[in-house]
């Protein structure tokens, strides 16, 4: 594994810490792009495509509230997101930062070792408390792997 030049700050807002100690920023769209450096790879979940960014990116639709439209295709996404994770700046984001972006959040620690029960508490506590906003994206973690 190849170390990232510059990673992400562990105590910079939007940014959470996996078990692993792999580092993943999410964030909100509607919002202003932090400072620091910018991600080398998004995981943009909207129900329309959204505008582009100057990073390499992948849009997956997934309309605010509800859960991703093609669920294979978003496992796949996390995976190579997670991935990706090891050598590169990598971020999660939809409209406002916290249910699709906390929802995926919640996956990714599933995939990264967190049990499903404890997925949703984990990002709430190390990455937004109102993250995963509706009972089916709760479940939707409770099943998710």
């Amino acid at each position: 594994m190849t170390a990232i030049e510059k990673p992400w700050d562990p105590s910079a807002v939007g940014v959470l810490q996996l078990p692993s100690g792999l580092l993943v920023r999410g964030r909100g769209l509607r919002n202003p792009l932090p400072p620091g450096p910018k991600p080398e790879f998004a995981l943009h979940l909207r129900g329309r495509r959204p505008t582009p960014v100057a990073w390499e990116h992948q849009w997956l639709r997934w309309p605010d509230f509800w859960l991703p439209t093609d669920r294979p295709a978003f496992a796949q996404a996390l995976r190579t997101l997670l991935a990706r994770a090891e050598k590169e700046r990598v971020e999660v984001a939809c409209g406002g930062g916290f249910g699709r972006t906390g929802t995926a959040l919640a996956c990714l620690a599933v995939l990264d070792g967190v049990p499903n029960a404890d997925a949703v508490a984990y990002v709430r506590e190390h990455y937004a408390h109102r993250a995963v906003e509706t009972p089916w994206q709760r479940g939707f973690v409770a099943r998710f792997g």
